[in-house]
C-alpha cells in the first residue's frame, strides 16, 4: 500500500505535504519555460511559498469561506497554485474548459457568482474581458500570461499573475494566523469545487463535489491502483475534469509522485519520450491513435514485416494469458523486434496507463497487453468524484472496467421493474457474481452533494434511497463491472430492437481506414454510419491510385474510395447481429472536434449535435427506406 500524507480535507493536503517535503529538495511539478527548452523542476519549497502568497492575496481580497473563484486555463503550474490556495482558505474552485465560448463562460460565472477569475493565455483573457461587465459579482481578472493585446492589458480589472503573487507575498506574515485558522475551519462536508457539465442536454449544471467526495476517492483509488513517490506522470487531460483532477493531480501529489505538464494535448507523443513517465492518465483516444499508427505502418511494410508483427502480437497474447515456457523466450525476441519500439515511443518507463472517460475497444486493450503495456480501464462520472470501479494490476480483464473500489457500492437496476437486482461493495470482491444488464447505480462517500442551485436536476440524478443513477447500462461479470452503453444513446430500430452504438463504433474504429464513427438508425429498418476517414491513410491510397483532389470533400466522392469503405463495412459487419449490421454509410470531410462542438473536452461524442449537424446526410441514407 502506498504511503500518502494524512489528510481529511484538500485544505490540509498542501500543508501536510509541505511539512513532509519542504527542505528535502523534492520536486513536485515540472514545466517547460518555452517549447524549445527542457523540463524544469519546481520544488516543494517554491510551491508552498507560492501557494501561501496566493492564499494571502485571496484573503486580502476578502474571499470568504465558500466564495467561488474561477479558473479558465490549460494544465499548468499556475493552475495548481491557485487551486491549492483556494482549498486552503475554504473557497470553491469553479473550473472551466478552455474550449468553452465566451457565452458559456459568462453563464457559469454568473450562475456560480464567481468573484475572482484566473485565466491563462490571451485567447482566454479575451473571453474574460468580453463577459466581465455582465458578471456583477466578478471583481477582477488575473492573467497567467502577459497580455499582448494592449486594450486587454490596460483594462483596470485585469491584473498579472506575477504581480498578484508578489502582492500576496507582502501579506503572508499579516495573514499567517488567519490562513491557519481558515485551513482548520474547512469541513470535509464543505464544497471544494463546482464542475460544470458540458451542457449537451441544455444549460450546464454545476456538480458540487465536497472535500469528502474527492478525498475519499483519492484514498480509495490509491489503495486500488498503486503509485508512490518514485512515479512520474505526464498530465494532459483537462484539470477542470474530475478524472484528471482526482487521479492525475490530487492522488499523484498526495503520495509524493511528480507531475510533468504536457505543452498541449497535441504534443503528448513528443513529450512522452522527453518525460519518460511511469504513469499516465488517459482516454481511449490516445491508445486508438497509437494503435492505428502502428497498424498503418505495418500494412504499408513488406510481407516479411507483416508476418513478424503478427507473430509478435500472437506471442505477446500467449505470454500475457499466462502461457510461459518456450513462449517466454519467444516474447524476448518479440520485444526486440517489435514491442521495444512501441515502448520507446511512450518513453520506455511506463508502468501503467489508466484509461477512463469512454470504453476502451477490446482489440486495442489486447494489443497493448500483448506488448507488455498495462492499461487499467476504469469507470466513473464527474458526479462520483469520479472513480467507481477499475481494473487492478495483475487482475486486468479485457472488456470490463474492473472491480468496485473500496468504500463504494455499485448496483444494477432492472430497467423494467426499477428494482436493484445486484450490488457489490468495494470491500467484497465477489468474483463469482454475475448479473443481467441494467442501469448502473452508485452509493458512497464519493457521490456528489448535488447540482449547484438545481434541486430538480439533483432529484433526477439521486433517488430517495441515496442511489445515484448513472444513465449507463452495464452488468456484473464474475465480480467485475462491464459497461454496455448509455441509456440515452440506445437506438430502437423500426422493429423495436434495442441497439447500443458504442461497442459497434469501438469495433469499427480499429480499422485503419476509420478515424471516427457514429452509428445512426433510430426508428429505421437498418443501421448506418457517419464515418470520418483516416485522411492520412486515405490520401496515400488516392496517391497510389492516381485519384485527383484538392479538398477532402472531393476525395470522399471518388467511387474507388467509396468501394474501399463498402468492403470494410461489410467485413466488420460480419461480426454483428443482423439488426446491428451497418447497411449504409456516409463519409464526412471533417474530423469531429471539441472546437466544432461535436465532442466534449474528454472526447465523448455529442450525438445530438452530430444528428442535427448532419441531418441532411442521415435523411439521405434513409430516404428510400421511408418511401
Amino acid at each position: 500500500m502506498p504511503t500518502i500524507v494524512p489528510f481529511e480535507t484538500l485544505a490540509e493536503l498542501p500543508v501536510n505535504l509541505a511539512n513532509k517535503y519542504v527542505g528535502n529538495n523534492k520536486a513536485v511539478f515540472h514545466r517547460k519555460p518555452d517549447p524549445n527548452s527542457e523540463y524544469k523542476p519546481i520544488f516543494w519549497d517554491q510551491v508552498i511559498e507560492d501557494v501561501q502568497s496566493m492564499a494571502s492575496y485571496l484573503l486580502s481580497k476578502n474571499i470568504a469561506h465558500g466564495d467561488r473563484v474561477g479558473i479558465l486555463s490549460e494544465n499548468r503550474y499556475e493552475w495548481a497554485v491557485v487551486d491549492l490556495a483556494i482549498q486552503m482558505i475554504g473557497g470553491i474552485n469553479v473550473s472551466l474548459y478552455t474550449t468553452l465560448p465566451s457565452g458559456q463562460c459568462e453563464y457559469i460565472l454568473q450562475d456560480s457568482e464567481t468573484k475572482l477569475f484566473f485565466v491563462s493565455t490571451g485567447i482566454q483573457l479575451k473571453k474574460a474581458v468580453e463577459v466581465f461587465d455582465n458578471c456583477e459579482h466578478l471583481l477582477e481578472v488575473v492573467a497567467f500570461d502577459t497580455p499582448k493585446n494592449k486594450t486587454h492589458k490596460e483594462k483596470e480589472f485585469v491584473f498579472l499573475f506575477e504581480d498578484v503573487l508578489n502582492e500576496g507575498a507582502k501579506h503572508v506574515e499579516k495573514y499567517k494566523d488567519d490562513l491557519k485558522a481558515r485551513v482548520n475551519a474547512v469541513n470535509s462536508d464543505d464544497v471544494s469545487t463546482l464542475i460544470y457539465t458540458s451542457g449537451t442536454t441544455g444549460r450546464p449544471k454545476g456538480a458540487m463535489l465536497t472535500h469528502k467526495n474527492i478525498v475519499s476517492n483519492v484514498k480509495a483509488a490509491t489503495q486500488h491502483i498503486y503509485w508512490d513517490d518514485k512515479d512520474r506522470l505526464l498530465s494532459f487531460l483537462p484539470l477542470c475534469h474530475s478524472f484528471e483532477r482526482t487521479a492525475g493531480y490530487y492522488a499523484i501529489i498526495s503520495c509524493g509522485a511528480e507531475i510533468y505538464y504536457a505543452e498541449s494535448v497535441d504534443t503528448v507523443s513528443k513529450n512522452m519520450p522527453e518525460v519518460q513517465p511511469t504513469v499516465m492518465i488517459s482516454v481511449p483516444r490516445l491508445f486508438e491513435k497509437i494503435y492505428n499508427l502502428i497498424v498503418k505502418s505495418v500494412e504499408e511494410g513488406s510481407d516479411t514485416k507483416k508476418k513478424i508483427f503478427n507473430w509478435a502480437v500472437e506471442t505477446g497474447r500467449r505470454y500475457s494469458s499466462g502461457k510461459r515456457g518456450l513462449t517466454s523466450f519467444q516474447k524476448i525476441i518479440a520485444d526486440k523486434l517489435v514491442f521495444d519500439k512501441l515502448k520507446a515511443r511512450t518513453g520506455g518507463q511506463v508502468r501503467l496507463f489508466v484509461s477512463g472517460g469512454a470504453a476502451l475497444p477490446p482489440e486495442i486493450d489486447d494489443f497493448f497487453k500483448a506488448a507488455g503495456l498495462t492499461i487499467l480501464q476504469g469507470y466513473g462520472l464527474t458526479e462520483t468524484s469520479p472513480v467507481m470501479a477499475a481494473n487492478r494490476v495483475g487482475e486486468e480483464v479485457t472488456g470490463v472496467v474492473g472491480a468496485v473500489i473500496p468504500g463504494v457500492t455499485v448496483g444494477i437496476m432492472d430497467l423494467n421493474t426499477n428494482e436493484v437486482i445486484a450490488q457489490i461493495s468495494g470491500e467484497d470482491y465477489p468474483t463469482d457474481l454475475s448479473s443481467e444488464p441494467g442501469e448502473i447505480l452508485c452509493k458512497g462517500p464519493n457521490v456528489m452533494r448535488g447540482y449547484w442551485r438545481n434541486d430538480e436536476a439533483t432529484k433526477e440524478m439521486i433517488d430517495d434511497d441515496g442511489w445515484l443513477h448513472t444513465g449507463d447500462v452495464g452488468r456484473f461479470v464474475d465480480g467485475n463491472l462491464k459497461i454496455t452503453d448509455r441509456i440515452k444513446h440506445m437506438i430502437v430500430n423500426a422493429g423495436g430492437k434495442n441497439i447500443y452504438p458504442g461497442p459497434i463504433e469501438d469495433m469499427f474504429k480499429t480499422s485503419k481506414w476509420i478515424d471516427q464513427m457514429v452509428v445512426v438508425g433510430e426508428a429505421q429498418n437498418f443501421m448506418a454510419g457517419l464515418i470520418v476517414p483516416d485522411f492520412e491513410v486515405l490520401s496515400k491510397f488516392a496517391k497510389d491510385n492516381g485519384l485527383e483532389y484538392k479538398k477532402n470533400e472531393v476525395l470522399i466522392t471518388h467511387p474507388e474510395v467509396h468501394e474501399v469503405y463498402k468492403k470494410e463495412i461489410r467485413a466488420f459487419s460480419k461480426e454483428l447481429a443482423s439488426h446491428e449490421k451497418i447497411r449504409d454509410f456516409r463519409l464526412l470531410p471533417n474530423e469531429f472536434t471539441v472546437e466544432t462542438g461535436e465532442i466534449t473536452p474528454t472526447m465523448k461524442v455529442k450525438r445530438r449535435v452530430i444528428a442535427e449537424k448532419y441531418a441532411d446526410q442521415i435523411a439521405d441514407i434513409f430516404k428510400d427506406d421511408d418511401a
